[in-house]
């Protein structure tokens, strides 16, 4: 009798397969879904085959959340979907996923994956772990069940039915959610070793979704927080960028430092936060960071690494300056510098390196109001986000407050007004001192010319 009360307050569930909760337990409808995802997930059906919304979609309508992406997972082979879909195509080698177009839009559909491996006598096993468990290989399609056991936290283990309306868990995910915890699926500490990234992805969601972190779940990590090293760094990458660039960058760098986990990919963080200057700088890059996100607005990697690695690199060129170099090439050598030394920890693509470096080095001519040069800044490409960067400098003290309003002036008045504001041009003596202090003193006349 206990046990029908409960299944009737909180969904049926078979013997042996999941919690199912109708429509009024849940709350999420049908017209909820977006229209791509329920075409998929209708010509599935209609055609025998077990389709659901399923992961961070699910998760986030029933917390009461708009997702930013669709995945539909299915009982239906790569081949079988592919069929289905005219404007589709199968990526992936060892694991095969299909991605099928509604006009710009995108749907992400995965045959259900297995969380066991093979048997010992099959040729082909295609889930292969290394001597410590970290798991190199995971391709075997399995049921609806062993799916949701491979998925990480439970929260991401939902799976919405668009034409019952119901909602399948396997892991008490509903439940979770509605407590704000994040608890891993099965032993934590083995769910790391499978795959270090489950640790930043703790982090991330716990900061995104403000919930916290469950004891069990967050137990192994400072153990385990130095098998991040083995991580290839281009993922790490990814990664980072997911946290940086959600929205909640803020709470997320202080989950990911809290839980040790800064060390393997961003170790500035420490000499970021611990002084008072520079985390004031971090606070405001965040800060203005998650508010054009949640505005809708873009954020770019580009930027983000320009500002974490930006006392880094004027650290660089201080040190390049009492060297003697020139100022030109102080500069150049201090960004090449401090860019390649976090790339070996965090490898992103080297096509950012382009916009962090002009964001850096217009920072100077921005000190340049008289004359001509604040009119050819202005057609520069990369001003919006070098004035930006100009902007959380003085906002935390890093820059003059007078010289960014002066230019956010500029930028907006009419051609008579920019001339007015100009600031008198220094005079010819104090140029041609400056010349003679960045001439080598052993340099000839032809040299210095």
């Amino acid at each position: 009798m206990i046990r029908r009360l409960i299944n009737k307050v909180l969904g049926k569930k078979t013997a042996t397969g999941p919690r199912i909760l109708p429509l009024d337990k849940h709350g999420i409808r049908r017209e909820q879904i977006h229209s791509c995802a329920l075409k998929v997930t209708d010509t599935l059906a209609r055609e025998g085959y077990a389709a659901f919304v399923v992961g961070g979609a699910v998760r986030d309508l029933l917390l009461g959340g708009t997702p930013k992406d669709y995945d539909v997972a299915t009982n239906a082979t790569p081949d079988e979907i592919r069929r289905l879909f005219r404007r589709s195509r199968v990526i992936g080698r060892r694991f095969q996923i299909v991605h099928v177009y509604c006009g710009p839009d995108l749907i992400e559909v995965t045959t259900f994956r297995a969380a066991t491996p093979l048997a010992e006598d099959e040729e082909d096993d295609a889930r292969v772990t290394s001597a410590d468990g970290m798991l190199l290989r995971d391709n075997v399609f399995g049921s609806q069940e062993e799916d949701a056991a491979r998925r990480d936290f439970t929260i991401n283990a939902l799976y919405y039915d668009p034409e019952k309306q119901e909602v399948w868990e396997w892991h008490g995910g509903v439940a979770d959610a509605r407590k704000k915890v994040l608890r891993m699926i099965g032993d934590p500490a083995q769910r790391y070793r499978e795959d270090p990234v489950r640790m930043l992805r703790a982090a991330r969601f716990a900061a995104k979704l403000e919930f916290h972190i469950d004891p069990a779940t967050r137990a192994p990590i400072a153990e385990l927080a130095a098998m991040l090293a083995r991580i290839p760094p281009s993922r790490l990458f990814d990664e980072m960028m997911k946290l940086l660039l959600s929205g909640h960058a803020e709470r997320g760098v202080k989950q990911l430092r809290a839980e040790g986990l800064h060390h393997g990919v961003l170790p500035m963080l420490d000499a970021l936060l611990d002084d008072p200057a520079r985390q004031k700088f971090l606070h405001c890059a965040l800060h203005d960071t998650d508010l054009r996100i949640r505005q809708g607005h873009s954020a770019s990697p580009a930027f983000m690494l320009a500002s974490l690695l930006w006392f880094d690199m004027r650290e660089e060129l201080r040190k390049n300056r009492t060297r003697g170099l020139p100022e030109q090439s102080a500069l150049f050598e201090a960004m090449d510098t401090a860019l390649e030394r976090q790339r070996r920890a965090l490898a992103f693509p080297r096509r950012l390196d382009g916009m962090i470096k002009e964001i850096w080095s217009l920072q100077s001519r921005f000190e340049q109001r008289a004359g001509a040069r604040p009119f050819r800044l202005l057609s520069h490409p990369r001003l919006s986000a070098a004035y930006d960067f100009l902007m959380i400098r003085a906002e935390s003290g890093d820059a003059s407050q007078e010289l960014a309003d002066w230019w956010g002036r500029f930028q907006d008045a009419g051609e008579a007004e920019r001339a007015e504001m100009l600031l008198p041009a220094q005079s010819t003596d104090t140029q041609r001192r400056r010349r003679k202090r960045r001439k080598p003193s052993n340099a000839s006349p032809a040299e210095g010319d």
